[in-house]
């Protein structure tokens, strides 16, 4: 009898496993009070199912070929909080696609041909925390795509075709922690570009086309920790470039064409612990540009066309004084003059450099 009665409740939860499923996904839940999760993943998809449970509340669907999402394409799945479409071949989203998933969380749109956001497509998702659009083929970014998402945290955009930010880009993003924008051809950022992001934490533009950056750019971002400037064509930097990161702990400047920085460019960022400014055009520099951060911890300097002449003794008698760790300290080495070539600047500290008559 007790067999009969584990073969029912097996028959049942395997009966509501599977009630209304897409014959090629798997749908489960461990037990009746629990809703479903929705696993169509690699299934040769092309359409978004219409047959899902009314209780999915996670939905795998990545690496499929699905190519648009229809308007209300989320109405029978009220109750979901996390959707998982990367690698598909989404083109395009309807205005109305995402309309009623006020639950949803996490969505995922890594790698599709996506070249356009609908405008307010978003603005239902009142409670999305992570949106990835990394990898698609988006050229421009408007304060009026991301609408209503108050309470997104995390905004993922590399390997996209922007070229410009815009004023208010992204200003509805009141509670956004986390931006990045590495891996596409941004050459211009709006003075109010940033405009709104009173919260932000950490931004990326690695790997851009950014020349330059206009004063005050970074002026609304004053919670930020970390900035990564790295693989730019930045030649110049201003007294102003820095204004209102008065919490920036981390600046990554690498792989630049820098030759020189404003003495006073440190001085809106107090809390700076790690700099990193190596592979860029530096011949010489002022040591004394750092006796304005007192907590540096970490300074990259290496892979710099160092010419150890008259102009580089501030800055030889600045690494022999420092606390901050030089990494790596051994490749701290003069370019030129020729009778120095390839000497540590370590090495340097008891010679009073001389320029050339």
């Amino acid at each position: 009898m007790q067999l009969v009665a584990c073969l029912a409740v097996l028959v049942f939860w395997v009966a509501e496993a599977v009630e209304s499923c897409p014959d090629v996904c798997k749908c489960t839940k461990k037990t009746s009070a629990e809703r479903s999760e929705v696993n169509c993943h690699k299934k040769g998809m092309r359409t978004f199912p219409s047959n899902l449970p009314p209780d999915s509340w996670i939905l795998k669907m990545g690496e499929n070929g699905i190519v648009d999402l229809p308007a209300n394409v989320l109405k029978p799945i009220p109750k979901i909080e996390s959707i998982n479409l990367e690698r598909n071949a989404i083109k395009s989203i309807h205005p109305q696609a995402f309309s009623g998933a006020q639950r949803l969380m996490l969505l995922n749109l890594y790698g599709n041909q996506i070249n356009k956001l609908p405008m307010k497509g978003f603005q239902d998702l009142i409670n999305l925390r992570f949106l990835m659009l990394g990898q698609n083929q988006i050229s421009s970014v408007k304060p009026d795509m991301f609408t209503g998402m108050r309470n997104l945290s995390d905004l993922d955009l590399p390997l996209n075709s922007l070229i410009a930010l815009p004023s208010n880009a992204f200003k509805p993003l009141i509670a956004l922690k986390v931006l990045d924008l590495a891996l596409n051809r941004i050459e211009r950022i709006s003075p109010k570009g940033f405009l709104g992001l009173t919260e932000l934490l950490f931004l990326n533009l690695d790997n851009n086309s950014l020349k330059s950056i206009s004063a005050g750019a970074f002026k609304p971002l004053a919670s930020l920790e970390m900035l990564v400037l790295d693989n730019n064509l930045l030649s110049t930097l201003t007294s102003a470039t820095l204004e209102g990161l008065s919490n920036l702990q981390e600046l990554y400047l690498r792989n630049n064409e820098l030759e020189r920085l404003p003495q006073d460019l440190f001085r809106h960022t107090p809390k700076l612990s790690q700099l990193a400014l190596s592979g860029n055009r530096f011949k010489n520099m002022d040591g004394n540009i750092f006796t304005q951060l007192s907590g540096l911890r970490e300074v990259y300097l290496h892979d710099n066309p160092w010419t150890c002449d008259c102009n580089i003794n501030g800055l030889v008698r600045w690494v022999s004084q420092t606390k901050a760790n030089l990494s790596p300290l051994e490749s701290l080495r003069c370019v030129a003059p020729t009778e120095y070539r390839n000497k540590s600047l370590s090495s340097l500290k008891d010679q009073n450099l001389r320029c050339r008559a």
